[in-house]
């Protein structure tokens, strides 16, 4: 809430909270005291985040907290709806959209951002950190859209990430740092647990061992990759977990409604990649399990986050394999300085190398497959998953079309 006061004043701000401690209300609401009310000018103030998801959830928040205001939100959707409301109506007062979408509709000449006063970069840490260029061209973008006079700028993430820091003290007017808690480290409502699985299916074995014991949903599970979600998925459906899965190439009507069944409890356990590790509330979520080691500390921050929100308690249960000496160090520190016990020899393993972080990012730990099942009707999954894969690929190249056209 530090943040609040500061943004009253208009100060430019760069925010760095654990997670699940109200950033996004510390940031809606001297926002929305700033607007006051609607005018017909345009967009005055501009919310990023990096996913649909955590735009959508922020969007709602703010529809919310500025109820009887008469000031207008707009999430950015499907950009062929998009153009065709912002072409209509481009009235809006708050504007709420991931980078992509964004940059391509001020590329059409559709939005236009010359009113923004307020910029807020909710996650920022996920758009500056190693790998990931793409993100950091098109906010590059954005920000040299937003030309208008008032404008003003504030950052917001659980981690501080040197790329961000180094970016706001270069850029930002008179920046304010506030940083609540330790720097880089998990809220310390979650309880923190290392567990040495031996290798890739000592995993499995230890997350049934987890179910057998008395499982308390929800449940939120991370992998490391899509694929590797799927093959989880398979498994878990036949062991009569109530069990689902989300990441990118699910459709996405497909990710709505999962997220919907998993908030209202017909889904116990969620198996997901770092898709949902950003910024997403679920209320009350009492188990977040890397069932893969995240590829940094930023990571695990953001995944263990997914617990232990709005004063409520959890657990993080993170699965290790000797494959992940590499990376497992610095998980390790953020254990123990939030109090838990870690092997002590964790804490003396070598540090990873520049060059070790950034294959981590960019492509993760090659594993072995999760998947028990023979190798004829594996290959038989594979086929059909690419066929549904061409005719979804098929219908969104129509849609598309049928946008532009």
């Amino acid at each position: 809430m530090q943040a609040i006061p500061a943004m009253l004043e208009r100060r430019e701000l760069m925010c760095c909270a654990p997670t699940g401690s109200g950033k996004t209300a510390a940031f809606l609401i001297p926002l929305i005291h700033h607007l006051k009310q609607p005018c017909n000018v345009g967009f005055r103030a501009l919310i990023v985040a990096p996913t649909r998801e955590l735009a959508w959830q922020t969007h709602l928040e703010c529809v919310a907290l500025s109820e009887g205001s008469g000031l207008r939100a707009y999430i950015m959707g499907n950009t062929g709806n998009s153009k065709k409301s912002l072409g209509k109506n481009g009235k809006y007062d708050i504007l709420v959209t991931t980078p992509n979408r964004l940059v391509y509709l001020l590329r059409e000449g559709i939005a236009s951002l010359k009113s923004v006063e307020w910029l807020i970069v909710d996650e920022s840490d996920k758009l500056f950190e190693a790998g990931k260029q793409g993100f950091r061209d098109q906010l590059a973008e954005i920000y040299s859209a937003c030309c208008g006079s008032k404008l003003r700028r504030a950052l917001f993430s659980a981690t501080a990430a040197s790329e961000l820091e180094e970016w706001c003290q270069l850029n930002l007017d008179s920046l304010l740092r506030i940083y609540v808690g330790l720097r880089n480290s998990a809220t310390d409502a979650v309880e923190q647990e290392l567990l040495f699985v031996g290798n890739e299916s000592g995993k499995l074995t230890a997350f049934r061992d987890l179910v057998r014991k008395g499982l308390q949903p929800p449940v939120l599970v991370f992998t490391q990759s899509k694929e590797r979600a799927r093959e989880l998925f398979d498994e878990l459906i036949y062991d009569g977990i109530n069990v689902d899965v989300i990441h990118s190439e699910r459709t996405l009507t497909q990710r709505d409604n999962v997220i919907r069944c998993f908030r209202s409890g017909k889904i116990w356990v969620l198996i997901c990649t770092d898709l949902m590790a950003r910024g997403i509330d679920f209320k009350g979520v009492n188990l977040v399990v890397n069932y893969d080691v995240p590829p940094s500390v930023v990571d695990y921050v953001h995944r263990v986050g997914r617990s232990g929100r709005a004063g409520h308690k959890g657990r993080a249960v993170t699965f290790f394999t000797e494959q992940d000496v590499v990376n497992i160090r610095s998980i390790a520190r953020v254990i123990a300085d939030a109090g838990y016990e870690v092997p002590k020899y964790l804490l003396e393993l070598p540090r990873p190398s520049k060059d070790q972080k950034l294959q981590l990012q960019r492509r993760g730990l090659k594993r072995r497959s999760i998947c028990t099942l023979p190798k004829d009707e594996l290959e038989k999954q594979k086929r059909r998953r690419r066929a549904i894969q061409r005719i979804q690929k098929q219908k969104r190249q129509q849609k598309l079309a049928f946008d532009k056209g």
